[in-house]
């Protein structure tokens, strides 16, 4: 009896402290505090030490199940949740930090190098003009102003 009123009211401090953790907008951090202070109470509704003497079903013990049960969906939910924004507030920091540091501050344009004029050995050459008198020749010298 002394052992059911003291994870009561663990449960119930913990429960208090979820719901001012809620209150602040931590709301990860609140549904996992949840999810710890309802493991007490669930196990004193299963009958944890009375189930080590026998397990009568009871509907308190399938009541406990179902506590327990909550509790393991919060916890799968909140990691669902973490994983999904992407790790812990010191890790999404972190990343925060490298991102800046990723592109030098003074680089207002990429460095490609230097174009190439020069056409490579095994390029083969333009054709000729078509047959039917069509003249290419300036759509060529688009061509070979860009060097291809």
């Amino acid at each position: 009896m002394l052992t059911s009123t003291v994870c009561a009211a663990v449960s119930a401090a913990g429960l208090g402290i979820a719901a001012l953790t809620a209150y602040r907008k931590r709301f990860l951090a609140a549904t996992r505090i949840a999810a710890y202070a309802l493991i007490p109470i669930g196990l004193v509704l299963t009958g944890v030490v009375d189930w080590l003497t026998g397990l009568v079903l009871k509907p308190s013990v399938w009541a406990g199940f179902a506590v327990l049960a909550l509790s393991a969906v919060l916890f799968a939910a909140s990691r669902a949740v973490e994983r999904r924004r992407g790790g812990s507030r010191k890790e999404r920091r972190a990343a925060a930090a490298a991102g800046r540091d990723a592109v030098a501050p003074a680089a207002s344009a990429p460095s490609l190098g230097p174009a190439r004029t020069e056409r490579p050995a095994g390029r083969a050459k333009a054709k000729a003009p078509a047959q039917d008198g069509e003249d290419f020749s300036d759509i060529e010298a688009i061509l070979k102003k860009h060097g291809i």
